[in-house]
């Protein structure tokens, strides 16, 4: 157990301090990242550990619905341009782990499909929302089309969630944080200068 002081008040001249003991800074975050919010749990936060739960992973899944349940995979070589957008996502933890078993799968058979898998990089038929039948040059751009604007806004959903773990995680491992005022300077009586 790790026990750490933060004031009782903020004011500068209290010598008052609340004694909190955390639990082992390096499980809560570990757990923070497998669940967002269980850290906190774990440490007896619970009201933060909720909030926090509920706030992230909701954030998550709704990304992942507005883009069809297509916006969280990891990358793949025949992308066009490196996905980074992945590492923040797996800032979620658990949820988000998924895509790495996918892409594993999917770089063993190149139309592999399913949740959280990669785009295939083969040609792909399309009917857009006219009727006329289109060739999109891989899986991703179809999405793009189908699924447009909520492709893009449902990734950045899913990178904020897990970006927002991130800052949970330091905050189970390292306790709460407390800002206390800056002491002010006083003016010395004896030391007056000439107006």
């Amino acid at each position: 157990m790790v026990t750490t002081f933060i004031p009782a008040n903020n004011s500068p001249d209290s010598d008052e301090v609340i004694e909190i003991e955390l639990k082992e800074p390096w499980i809560a975050a570990l757990l923070a990242w497998a669940l967002p919010g269980l850290g906190h749990i774990y440490q007896g936060r619970t009201g933060k550990g909720i909030l926090f739960f509920i706030c992230i992973l909701g954030t998550f899944f709704y990304g992942l619905y507005l883009g069809g349940g297509k916006v969280v995979y990891a990358a793949v070589p025949w992308e066009q341009q490196y996905r980074w957008q992945y590492l923040c996502q797996l800032g979620v933890g658990l949820p988000s782990t998924p895509m790495l078993v996918q892409r594993s799968k999917a770089l063993k058979d190149p139309n592999f499909t399913g949740f959280m898998a990669p785009p295939r990089r083969n040609p792909v038929q399309w009917k857009d929302d006219s009727g006329n039948m289109t060739t999109q040059p891989n899986e991703l751009a179809m999405w793009t089309l189908k699924y447009h604007p909520n492709f893009e806004l449902g990734t950045v959903y899913t990178v904020v969630a897990g970006l927002l773990n991130v800052l949970v995680i330091c905050d189970a491992a390292a306790g709460p944080l407390v800002i206390s005022e800056p002491t002010k300077k006083k003016k010395d009586p004896n030391n007056s200068s000439p107006s």
